[in-house]
This record gives structure tokens, C-alpha cells and sequence, in this order.
């Protein structure tokens, strides 16, 4: 069977890290970053170098001729202060906006683009952890209190514009709010890099996602068929954690419409340190799946 043709882009980031063995397995890829060396330092010669960012589409467009997926991971870091976030940030929104288009321009069926947790981390900070909203639901207006969420949930509006028909076609656009998983593998949640702070580590553990789940995320949402929602709009917000009974943000989404099944769960995977850190009689972590 001839395998589907997937671009992914940030092809050596930390995210892509952790997926390109199982995407390797299952399509023919085509990588873009604007370097080789992975986050192991290892080159791979089958990245090819580009800036998306650059408006002049010609540069990059034949490699995404015949393609029915991309994954977009590429990002431009924040340097600056806060308030200079916005500079960086909106780089990261037009390259967003490159891949969309010529996407969208190529005839590309789904474009699965890394939103982030952060789209709507406004909630978790000053809800979610003081115990005043027990869940976060993937549809509730995407409101974030930093300029890396508000790129994020840019991300998500431009997806809407072209999953909903504006200008002409209706491109598929499924977007990944990914939580907890960054470096190389294996991804841990160590009690060590939270001292004396069990807020921090319970939050981590309901945000974590192992290799696995997020690698069975990816492919359901290259793989699932319909992802049209009650209005005919191919456009989908996931959250990206595995099973964790100390989860706040809603999998509802992924469940129903993607058929996602996490394995993990970070309360059984981490259960010794929990015990000792949480739960254990000589804790001093707090009652409670959050907050102290």
C-alpha cells in the first residue's frame, strides 16, 4: 500500500524528537527546519533547510505538492522580555499563516498544527489551581496571559478561517494543545526539579503525556477520517495528555471525534514518588489532585 505522503516541519525540535520514529514507520516524510541537528546534537541529512516564516511561498512550495498531511511544529523562541514577547510571537503567527496557505494553495487535505496548553492557561492559573474550576473544556474561548498563548490561540482562529470554507475550500485543520513533554527522551516528571513545591509537581503530573499516547494523538489525527463537527466544519482542538488521574484539561475531544485511547497515566507511572512527596504518611503535599 503506498504510504501517505506527510510534511512535518520543526522536523528537529524536541516535539518531533519524540514522534519521528513511529511517523517513519507509517509515511513518507518530507522534514523542514532551519537546521539538522536534532536536540541530541545527532545531524539528519534528510532535513531540508528553510525559513517559513519567509512570505515568498515559492521558496519552499513544491515540497508540499501531493502531500495529504503537515504537521507544523516549527516556532521561533522568545528572547526578550515579556512585553517584547509580542515580536517573536508574531513571527511564529506568520509562519502559522504560510503553512496554512500554501496548504491550503497545494490541495494538502489536513494540516496538524502544535497549539499549546498555553492557548488557554489563563484558566489554569487563575482557575484551575485554586480549585474555583474543576476542568478545562477544548471549546472555552482561548484566553492565555502571556503572548505565547495568545500565538497559540491565533494559531487556532487562522485554522478556523481556512477549516470553514472563507476562501473556497474546506482545508482540515486539527490542532494539538500538547502538554507536558519537552528534551530529549526519555521525558520524565521528577520530583527533583520541583524542591518544596507540590503545586508545581501535582500540576505536571495531570499535564504530563508519555511518548506513546502523544505519538497515538499524532496519528489519529493524521489517520481519522472525519473530523467535521455538528456545523460541517473540518476544525478540532484536542489536549494532548495521556490518561492522568490528575488531569484538568478535558480529553473529551479526543475521545469522540479522534478515538484517542491513552495508555498512561501519570499517577500509576509515578506512583512511588507520589507516595513519598503526596500521598505517603510523612508527605507534606496537600489533599487534593491540585493547588498545595
Amino acid at each position: 500500500m503506498t504510504q501517505r505522503k506527510v510534511v512535518l516541519t520543526g522536523a528537529t525540535g524536541y516535539i518531533a524528537h519524540q514522534i519521528l520514529p513511529s511517523l517513519r514507520e507509517r509515511y513518507d516524510l518530507t522534514l523542514f527546519d532551519v537546521k539538522q541537528e536534532d536536540v541530541e546534537g545527532r545531524k539528519l541529512e534528510s532535513v531540508i533547510i528553510a525559513d517559513l516564516s519567509d512570505p515568498d511561498l515559492e521558496k519552499y512550495r513544491e515540497h508540499f505538492k501531493g502531500v495529504d498531511t503537515v504537521i507544523h511544529l516549527a516556532y521561533k523562541r522568545r528572547r526578550g522580555q515579556p512585553l517584547d514577547d509580542f515580536y517573536d510571537e508574531k513571527v511564529n503567527v506568520e509562519m502559522a499563516y504560510n503553512v496554512y496557505r500554501v496548504a491550503y494553495e497545494e490541495g494538502v487535505r489536513r494540516v496538524v498544527i502544535a497549539s499549546s496548553n498555553h492557548a488557554a492557561d489563563w484558566y489554569e492559573d487563575t482557575l484551575i489551581h485554586d480549585r474555583k474550576k474543576e476542568m478545562l473544556e477544548p471549546y472555552e474561548l482561548p484566553l492565555s496571559n502571556n503572548f505565547y498563548g495568545w500565538c497559540k490561540a491565533t494559531y487556532e482562529h487562522l485554522g478556523f478561517l481556512f477549516a470553514c470554507g472563507a476562501f473556497g475550500r474546506k482545508l482540515e485543520v486539527v490542532m494539538l494543545r500538547i502538554g507536558y513533554t519537552r528534551g530529549a527522551l526519555p521525558q520524565e516528571v521528577r520530583i527533583e526539579d520541583f524542591p518544596n513545591d507540590p503545586r508545581a509537581y501535582k500540576r505536571h503530573l495531570g499535564a504530563y503525556i508519555s511518548q506513546r499516547d502523544l505519538c497515538q494523538l499524532v496519528t489519529k489525527a493524521i489517520e481519522t477520517p472525519n473530523i467535521e463537527n455538528e456545523h460541517g466544519i473540518p476544525w478540532l482542538i484536542v489536549y494532548g495528555i495521556s490518561d492522568n488521574a490528575r488531569s484538568f484539561w478535558s480529553l473529551t475531544s479526543a475521545r469522540q471525534v479522534l478515538g484517542y485511547l491513552p495508555k498512561d497515566d501519570s499517577e500509576v507511572k509515578y506512583a512511588a514518588d507520589i507516595r513519598q512527596v503526596l500521598t505517603g504518611d510523612d508527605s507534606s503535599g496537600g489533599v487534593g489532585k491540585l493547588g498545595p
